[in-house]
């Protein structure tokens, strides 16, 4: 095992993902890296320079002008923070994960982020889950898991969680987002979503949080103890 122990969580849009990672990372005292977070943000900061989601020359463009950071808060949850301004709750708007599916399609914008998440791994115990961290971020991770459901069941997952954030969002919308991103994620040329080899494929549908959140610590636990 390396000096640093480290989770990778993958899997489509709206699986949980962050959520049972946050919870796992809580338990067994590990930092939790969102990050599709990060992806979100560029989303945000492509939005608001006026570029279109697939004018890979515009966001190839503006990349040097972006600086993300992460911080948590006092209660150990991650903030983004662009160019210094938090956007934490904007980087969830359906629009946003229009713009975080394409722009994470782009070569450009994964060598970007690449080292910025590997350095992470490097200097922690980290759970860290998105499209590819086991694939492609952290192939060498010492657990890695595929965690997906229904296409109606995270639409509602999201759904739900959208209107705790108060944000206005139909679950026709989230749906149709969900599919999108399903295939956008799917088919694309740079680190396409799939499981990366050795990983455990769990299939949440019909499970409550808890019961995901306990097959997934009785995973780490049990890589843990070997």
């Amino acid at each position: 095992m390396s000096r640093y122990y480290s989770v990778a969580i993958d899997g489509p849009s709206g699986a949980g993902k962050s959520t049972i990672a946050k919870m796992c990372a809580e338990r067994f005292g590990f930092l939790y890296i969102d990050t599709g977070a990060i992806y979100r943000t560029v989303g945000v900061a492509v939005r608001n320079a006026g570029i279109g989601s697939k004018d890979e020359a515009g966001v190839t463009a503006v990349l040097p002008s972006i600086d993300i950071a992460i911080r948590h808060d006092g209660n150990g949850l991650q903030r983004m923070i662009l160019n210094g301004q938090d956007v934490t709750d904007e980087i969830r708007l359906p629009e946003i994960s229009i713009y975080a599916s394409d722009v994470s399609a782009m070569p450009a914008v994964r060598s970007f982020l690449l080292e910025k998440q590997r350095e992470f791994a490097r200097t922690n115990n980290v759970i860290m889950d998105g499209r590819d961290i086991g694939t492609v971020v952290l192939p060498d991770a010492d657990l890695k898991i595929f965690l997906t459901a229904s296409p109606d069941e995270r639409a509602q997952r999201r759904f739900e969680e959208l209107q705790l954030r108060g944000t206005q969002a139909t679950y026709d919308d989230v749906l149709r987002d969900i599919v999108y991103r399903d295939t956008n994620d799917s088919r694309r040329s740079a680190a396409p979503l799939r499981p990366a080899e050795g990983a455990v494929i769990l299939d949440t549908t019909g499970n409550t949080l808890t019961q995901s959140f306990e097959l997934i610590c009785g995973l780490i636990e049990e890589k843990m103890s070997r």
